[in-house]
């Protein structure tokens, strides 16, 4: 069978059969191309698979073993595109034909350098280049030949060096926590052209993510309950309940489009979007990344990121309840994922401390019944 769209997904999945074995899954891709090209990435993979001898004692190569890890593991993953990148990477540098056993300490090392010193894209072909992050490497690199590497001695019970990956995992820098004033708000709402300026107001009144605004859509938004629901990373759902802000901005968005609660005004037609000039169509991830970027720089707010519409709800959230609230509300599994915001209490202890003034008149000590009584006596 060829690709396919499952009902209701925007992306194309693939299903074939190889020597009585099923292969299905989500190639992760928009477009046809792309997604039939995954699928022969993917067939290619089992085939070599298919092919290979038991692996139990012998010393296999790395491009059968990321084939394998592919076929087992990486074409499950949702990001399964870009398990499929890391290993193509990792191919390519160490080598299809080296032996597991040739990956070492030392080559590891030499990979985590490799990769560091790669540029990474960031914004439209003008933006100046800048070097790949810590962060980066690890997800693309390092973390993935690791797990290569743990399947192939744990569950292929194939012979590989012991690696100390603890020394291979580069620092990342500690995330910080951008909270936007209310002017700053105002003034980049004030440049964002109708429909993505109530996207991103949504997002500054509830820290929902850029995929979970531009993915919410009318059948999980309950006005009669006041609550919608927001799909999340790793599909995770999240309730949250509607503020009365929340309630009439989701009210006034109403009857704009069947499906997707936020959407733009087509400013002209385009026959290759397939879009008519004037009418309303769904705000898109990247769209509005796009579109948060340029207001952002317009309105002269110095370093500021949608994302940080999420640190400003999750601060200003926390000034008025508790750090579990907070959790709630921003899906966190672990309390010490929020616990980065702390620093709102710090604050507002700090500006507490400021506020107090000194007493113009010092403060006398009770004086001691006690002794008052003996006196008279």
């Amino acid at each position: 069978m060829s690709v396919y769209k499952r009902p209701g997904s925007k992306t194309y999945s693939y299903d074939f059969q190889l020597n009585g074995h099923r292969f299905s899954g989500d190639t992760g891709a928009t477009s046809k191309r792309k997604a039939l090209e995954h699928q022969e990435v993917v067939r290619s993979e089992a085939k070599a698979s298919a092919k290979a001898r038991p692996f139990a004692g012998r010393d296999i190569s790395f491009g059968e073993a990321a084939a394998r890890y592919m076929v087992e593991v990486g074409q499950h993953h949702k990001n399964a595109l870009t398990t499929l990148a890391s290993m193509e990477w990792l191919e390519a540098a160490i080598g299809k034909a080296t032996p597991m056993s040739a990956v070492t300490d030392d080559l590891v090392a030499r990979l985590v350098a490799k990769r560091r010193a790669e540029f990474r894209r960031v914004g439209n072909k003008n933006t100046p280049k800048k070097l790949v992050g810590p962060a980066t490497v690890n997800r693309t690199m390092t973390e993935p030949l690791r797990k290569v590497m743990t399947r192939a001695a744990r569950v292929w019970k194939v012979p590989v060096v012991p690696i100390l990956w603890n020394e291979h995992f580069l620092t990342e820098p500690k995330e910080r926590i951008r909270e936007a004033s209310v002017g700053e708000e105002a003034a980049v709402l004030g440049q964002l052209s109708a429909g993505y300026d109530v996207a991103m107001r949504f997002a500054f009144l509830n820290g929902c993510r850029r995929m979970e605004v531009v993915g919410l859509e009318w059948s999980r938004v309950d006005f009669f309950g006041r609550q919608f629901t927001v799909i999340g990373k790793g599909s995770k759902s999240r309730v949250i309940p509607m503020s009365d802000e929340t309630f009439q901005l989701l009210w006034e968005e109403r009857g704009r489009h069947e499906v997707a609660v936020f959407t733009y005004v087509a400013r002209r037609t385009d026959s290759r979007k397939k879009l008519v000039r004037g009418k309303r169509y769904p705000i898109t991830e990247a769209g509005l990344r796009e579109a948060s970027r340029r207001a952002i720089r317009k309105a002269g707010v110095e370093n500021l990121r949608f994302h940080d519409t999420r640190h400003t709800a999750a601060t200003r959230v926390l000034r008025k309840s508790n750090m579990k609230v907070v959790q709630n509300l921003l899906g966190h599994e672990r309390i010490t994922t929020t616990e980065k915001y702390a620093h709102a209490l710090a604050e507002d202890v700090r500006a507490a401390l400021n506020a107090a003034s000194p007493t113009k008149n010092p403060t006398k000590e009770p004086a001691d019944p006690r002794k008052t009584a003996k006196r008279k006596g």
